[in-house]
């Protein structure tokens, strides 16, 4: 079995048009066995197939691909985990060196 990608007339993936065909099968008019994918196997935004290519090529605009990123909303959860575990563990080293010079073992 394998996965099949359809393009519509003017050659644009249409993603819930694909299908899976027997491999024995042939390959249906409309569509190809080639993922719409960079050669790094991450997915295309506004894929066109060329046939004399027999490739995928992108023709969203940065600008469009932009617009559709999350907006950035400051630091990562992990990030602020991390930055106030920074803070405490500095807080409890003062205390225990606080602890430390009342018991006579260190200057404050």
């Amino acid at each position: 079995m394998k996965l099949i990608y359809k393009y519509d007339s003017n050659l644009n993936y249409m993603p819930l048009e694909n299908t899976v065909i027997s491999n024995n099968d042939p390959i249906p008019k409309g569509y190809t066995d080639i993922p719409p994918t960079y050669p790094d196997g991450t997915g295309m935004y506004k894929p066109v197939f060329d046939k004399n290519k027999l490739e995928w090529r992108e023709t969203a605009t940065q600008e469009y691909i932009d617009s559709l990123q999350p907006p950035n909303s400051g630091p990562s959860p992990i990030d602020l985990f991390k930055k106030q575990n920074a803070l405490l563990s500095l807080q409890i080293a003062r205390l225990q060196a606080d602890v430390e010079a009342l018991k006579g073992g260190g200057a404050l």
